[in-house]
């Protein structure tokens, strides 16, 4: 059994249950069940769920040992993989695919899929994500890791923490950056009255987005952008936080189309009927090969399903014809 202590560093943290789920990254359901088992304390006493600690308050966790592997019932989807050996494999997830199971999800998730193909897949490092270092939101399409044996998994995880892993972003943005590159830093938590959102926050934690413009269109920006950290919705938050959210972002848009100046509006409108889901893409993925140590560089064209809408938004219908739509308008050139 191994436990974990930590210090709160937020004036008041939100329900227990819910701080320890998002502090060590667990369901809700799994640190609901730890508070039952009164595997969380402060100073040796158990905590109830509905406790709310205020700052400095010192909370020990007790992990139990790892249970046996569930297993997934297979589910079966096409997949595309742009790299893959005995380590580790990288596909290029496409939109409406969630990573893990999970409520609303037990059957049809990444991990199913990847069950049904035979795809030998690391433990994890929580319950329930066998092979996964990181994910990608369910209407995020583009690049994305997985690891086969514990080795890699061990290895992977640990270059994300250290930002050695490369993870670029294409994303269609309403409005303008009044400067580029910039940087945004601002701490992200779970929305304190929609559990399913997450929000910029004091006491949040500490999460960074780096953005530059590679094209500027009428209504839009088409940004790169690489992350500094890696928190859940963690783009679509601070561009949203910053006055541009991604275009066709049903959660995070702030009004869309409805920001954009009335001269602008209908067009606005025309282009927002076309986007399908949130127009943001993991293009790019580099990292030395934890085994090997070889360099992994790979590229992800911008999908099928966003061209009409970054044709519309560039006012260049030529973009529909493209098979390399990114590369045409100069998304990769700084790799080269």
């Amino acid at each position: 059994m191994a436990a974990v202590t930590f210090c709160v560093t937020a004036p008041e943290t939100e329900r227990l249950d819910r701080f320890v789920a998002d502090q060590l990254a667990l369901s809700r359901t799994v640190a609901s069940r730890l508070i039952a088992e009164q595997r969380v304390t402060r100073d040796g006493a158990p905590l109830r769920a509905s406790t709310r600690l205020a700052r400095g308050a010192v909370v020990t966790v007790e992990l139990p040992a790892e249970r046996p592997p569930r297993t997934y019932a297979p589910a079966h989807q096409e997949l595309s993989f742009a790299y893959e050996d005995e380590h580790l494999a990288v596909l290029d997830k496409p939109a409406g695919l969630v990573v893990h199971p999970g409520p609303g999800h037990w059957d049809d998730s990444l991990v199913n899929v990847l069950v049904a193909r035979g795809t030998a897949l690391s433990q994890g490092s929580s319950e329930g994500r066998p092979g996964i270092v990181h994910r990608l939101d369910r209407d995020t399409s583009g690049l994305l890791l997985v690891a086969k044996t514990d080795r890699a998994h061990q290895g992977l995880t640990r270059m994300i923490e250290q930002r050695t892993v490369e993870r670029v972003y294409a994303a269609l943005a309403w409005g303008h950056f009044a400067k580029s590159p910039v940087g945004i830093e601002a701490p992200i938590t779970r929305n304190p009255t929609d559990r399913k959102r997450m929000t910029v926050l004091a006491g949040g934690r500490h999460a960074v987005t780096h953005a530059a413009v590679v094209a500027r269109f009428a209504q839009t920006d088409l940004l790169r952008l690489t992350l500094g950290t890696g928190r859940t919705h963690q783009i679509r938050v601070h561009l949203a936080h910053v006055g541009h959210p991604v275009v066709g972002d049903a959660v995070y848009a702030r009004g869309g189309s409805r920001r954009v100046t009335p001269s602008e509006r209908r067009a606005a409108e025309q282009l927002e009927a076309l986007a399908p889901r949130q127009l943001l893409h993991a293009a790019r993925l580099a990292f030395d090969h934890p085994i090997t140590g070889a360099r992994v560089n790979l590229r992800s064209e911008w999908p099928a399903d966003l061209v009409p809408a970054l044709a519309r938004a560039a006012s260049d219908e030529t973009l529909l014809a493209q098979r390399n739509p990114l590369q045409y308008l100069g998304f990769f050139a700084s790799d080269e």
